[in-house]
């Protein structure tokens, strides 16, 4: 058994270990897990020092053994992480003093924020106005304890948090936190306040983000811009940034003819240093290692010691938060180093063509050089994140490929520069203007790079892996097709001197194509973003009907509204001409009406979802041969990138005998990536409890009867629009005089269809707008 395989094998087990402990239940009680690992370990080394007789089998038990310590330690590690959330009961009124543990998110005019309290973590929820929230700053709130809504409880338990307290108010104390982790605060804050000096304030937002991850002052056009241009990436420090903001290092000691081992070293020591200026918070502290890896991977001399860093990486960043291993950061960071360390030395030699030697080292110059090894690590990042931006996100940039090579040239010199001035910026007085104004120009430059991706209608298309084995295909299908373009590369280069490489001159190509098709297209900014998903709450008088259209998938509608309004023609006039499935919400004629009539005269519909069981709606689709099925709390429906889950009513409510229907109605919250929408149906909130959070847009529940919940339900959800589904002159008196007032009085604006007729709002990566009539 070689030193290098026992070492992988225990790397390798150590991080399996910890990574399945996230999957179980954290528990103090690890020691005998512990015990067992310890025992397992001392009885290989015993047994191998006896038999002296090295072989795959020892490997297979030593990674066992390191898995067994893996999991013990991940265990323990979580009892620590969950044993300092804050507990109470939901529902009850708290006030609360804590420290700022992480930078703010502020979207649609909500914010919420980590902090750290005496008894405790938790999440804040509140509402704009909201002071800047520094790391390490106190605030006081008060409000209502929570459980977070299911989409948000798991990303909440990766930093040990249990309860959100929905604010009232987010009040800064003006005290900081003290000790060394105050310490570490005040060198985040002279960063912060370097970065700012000398730059206008746009720009200085960018810096912030790009150098310390706080990315909360850049304005919600840009980060949508980024995100949709592939580069986002830089707005939250991963470990590609640190990766390119040590390649400029790495050409410095290239000029300077340092050789790979010491420059290796020197640019180890390099992160060690900026992990401590940028804050050593733990995405700064996992950035760092991710980059140490990638760095590793990159200039490693020896194959296997890349690998041996990269399981290092893994090991290093579970041990730090086991719960990381269901980031989706963490697997885009993770898969961006191992797609760095297959394909970045392949893409950068066919770059450099004939001049890349067989030892790695290149006959280029080193401009050239760093170049092409700038290019290979980000195409090889770019292909290797892909499945997974599909994966999570139900799209992927077409733009990220040419954006990120154009912002290439600019990322590292900017990170060098704004490194520097945070460095110097510890100092006060030090002169720190010139690297920043230098610093903010190049930011202004990617971000204008960020501005053109983004605007063509081809800049992103919706792409759903929703299943990890369709995410695996798809990584086999990347290697193969990496593999099968390399052998044909290497067969052309071997076999023909023209054409033998790809001169730099070819990355000046990519930004002509990029600039000649936004030629073609519309000047960035000169016309609406191609909606992503488009909702219309149909005027079908008094009664229900409501369609999710997504671009990249099955049109979904929930209820069809009365008989006799003729609901595929309304359907036609949206060019819908078959349904992914239809929510028929309760068995009431003017919800599901419409719905018997469009399955008797064929209109494709894949799937009847329902709650209480109807007989007229069920006889309808087993006539058409339509599968139908029973959905309650819990259930997900997903057609492209929107996913609805069903918030009411529980299964054990559904065939309660006498029960009111409205008030076993379905109710539905729809999401396309940050967009909600709250489907209420009948459900009236005075009988139903719910409380999804912030959504964007409600619909009043019951055509706008009285609801005595009603105000309490705006003050959770705290909707920017209220949509009421109801008919002209109905004998009901709907929408009510009281749940006008209370809508009003909440400042929520309202559109009712029998006074807009159809309400059609058309969602973006940029944000939503509404049309009506």
């Amino acid at each position: 058994m070689s030193p290098v395989a026992w070492r992988f094998a225990v790397l390798g087990g150590a991080a399996c270990g910890l990574a399945v402990s996230s999957a179980l239940a954290a528990t103090t009680d690890s020691a005998p897990l512990l015990a067992g690992a310890l025992i397992a370990g001392g009885t290989l080394g015993v047994a191998r020092a006896a038999t002296q007789r090295p072989g795959i089998g020892w490997l297979g038990l030593l990674a066992l053994a390191a898995a067994t310590g893996g999991m013990a330690l991940g265990s323990m590690r979580l009892a620590a992480i969950d044993g300092g959330s804050l507990d109470g009961p939901a529902g009850r009124h708290a006030g609360v003093t804590g420290y700022v543990t992480a930078v703010p998110h502020r979207s649609n005019g909500d914010v919420t924020v980590r902090i750290a309290t005496a008894a405790g973590r938790l999440a804040l929820e509140g509402h704009e106005p909201v002071a800047d929230l520094p790391i390490g700053s106190e605030v006081h709130a008060s409000g209502t304890l929570a459980r977070p809504a299911p989409w948000e409880a798991d990303y909440l338990a990766r930093f040990g948090i249990r309860n959100v307290l929905r604010a009232q108010a987010i009040t800064p104390t003006g005290r900081n936190r003290g000790g060394i982790a105050g310490a570490v605060d005040g060198v985040r804050r002279r960063a912060a306040a370097a970065l700012e000096n000398g730059t206008p304030d746009p720009e200085a937002a960018l810096l912030r983000g790009f150098l310390l991850g706080e990315d909360d002052r850049i304005d919600p056009r840009t980060a949508d811009d980024f995100k949709r241009a592939g580069l986002a990436h830089l707005l939250a420090v991963s470990g590609d940034c640190v990766m390119l903001l040590a390649l400029l290092g790495a050409w410095l000691l290239g000029i300077a003819g340092t050789p790979l081992r010491a420059r290796l070293m020197a640019l180890l020591a390099l992160i060690a240093v900026y992990v401590p200026v940028a804050g050593a918070g733990p995405s700064i502290q996992r950035a760092g290692i991710m980059g140490a890896a990638g760095v590793i991977a990159a200039l490693a001399g020896r194959p296997r010691w890349r690998w041996y860093a990269f399981l290092l990486a893994a090991t290093l960043t579970l041990l730090l938060n086991p719960r990381s291993v269901t980031d989706p950061s963490w697997q885009l960071s993770f898969a961006a180093v191992a797609g760095i360390l297959v394909f970045a030395a392949p893409i950068r030699d066919l770059i450099l063509g004939s001049s890349a030697r067989h030892d790695g080292t290149q006959a280029a110059s080193p401009g050239r050089r760093a170049l092409a090894e700038g290019a290979g690590v980000t195409i090889a990042a770019t292909l290797a994140t892909a499945p997974l931006f599909a994966h999570h996100f139900g799209a992927v940039s077409l733009a990220s490929l040419p954006a990120n090579l154009l912002a290439l040239p600019a990322i590292a010199p900017m990170m060098w520069l704004g490194m520097l001035a945070a460095i110097i910026g510890q100092v006060p007085g030090a002169p720190i203007e010139p690297f920043t104004a230098l610093a903010g120009l190049l930011a202004a430059y990617v971000a204008q790079v960020a501005h053109w991706l983004a605007a063509p209608g081809w800049a992103q298309v919706g792409i759903t892996l929703p299943s990890w084995p369709q995410v695996g295909a798809a990584y086999a299908a990347l290697g193969v097709a990496m593999s099968t373009a390399g052998a044909w590369t290497r067969r052309r280069r071997d076999s023909t001197s023209a054409g033998r490489r790809i001169r730099p001159s070819a990355l000046a190509l990519v930004a002509i194509g990029a600039c000649a098709a936004l030629g073609l297209g519309h000047a960035p900014g000169a016309a609406e973003p191609v909606p992503g998903l488009r909702i219309v709450v149909l005027d079908v008088g008094q009664g229900d009907s409501i369609l999710l259209d997504p671009d990249d998938g099955g049109p979904v509608l929930v209820d069809g509204g009365p008989e006799g309004d003729d609901l595929r023609s309304h359907l036609g006039a949206e060019g819908v001409d078959g349904l992914a499935a239809a929510i028929a919400t309760h068995d009431q004629s003017d919800h599901v009406g419409g719905l018997d009539e469009l399955l008797y005269s064929g209109f494709p519909v894949q799937r009847l979802l329902y709650g209480e069981p109807g007989p007229d709606f069920l006889r309808a689709a087993r006539a058409v041969n339509v599968r139908a099925l029973q959905v309650s709390e819990g259930s997900e429906v997903r057609s492209g990138s929107l996913h609805l889950e069903v918030l009411w009513p529980p299964g054990e409510a559904l065939g309660e005998a006498g029960s009111d229907p409205n008030q076993t109605a379905v109710v539905v919250l729809a999401r396309w990536h940050s967009f909600s929408m709250l489907l209420t149906a009948d459900a009236e909130a005075e009988a139903v409890p719910l409380d999804p959070g912030p959504v964007d847009v409600l619909k009043v529940a019951h055509h706008g009867s009285d609801d005595a919940g009603l105000a309490g339900l705006l003050d959770r959800t705290v909707p920017r629009l209220a949509v009421i589904s109801v008919g002209a002159g109905n004998p009901y008196g709907h929408p009510t005089p009281a749940t006008l007032a209370t809508l009003a009085g909440h400042g929520i604006p309202t559109l009712r269809t029998d006074r807009a007729g159809d309400v059609a709002i058309d969602v973006t990566a940029r944000g939503w707008r509404v049309a009506s009539g």
